[in-house]
């Protein structure tokens, strides 16, 4: 299975606008380990596309990129693993758990 991981970088005049600054594809295509290598850690926590946790579409890991020096100064970068679709709802769910969520 391949997975895709996306990145949104939001600054303060961008989140003026409701939007990012920028976004983009960090890596496509990759396998889980190589996803995971490029997420990160979540400074600032993870969570799923869907509350409760059944069969989600990706999973978040907020501020992955600077840390809280970067992030009091407003910017902040987001990254996401996008699940296949051919992947079923467990092994979604076992990733979500591997990753942090709380499912």
């Amino acid at each position: 299975m391949l997975f895709n991981v996306t990145y949104e970088t939001i600054t303060p005049e961008s989140a003026e606008d409701g939007d990012t600054a920028t976004r983009g594809y960090e890596a496509e295509n990759v396998t889980l380990r190589e996803a995971i290598d490029y997420l990160g850690q979540g400074e600032q926590g993870c969570e799923a596309s869907e509350s409760p946790v059944s069969d989600p579409r990706w999973v978040t890991m907020y501020d992955t990129e600077h840390g809280r020096a970067y992030w009091e100064q407003g910017e902040t970068t987001n990254r996401s693993l996008h699940f296949p679709d051919n992947m079923t709802p467990a092994s979604k769910i076992r990733v979500c758990r591997l990753l942090g969520v709380r499912v």
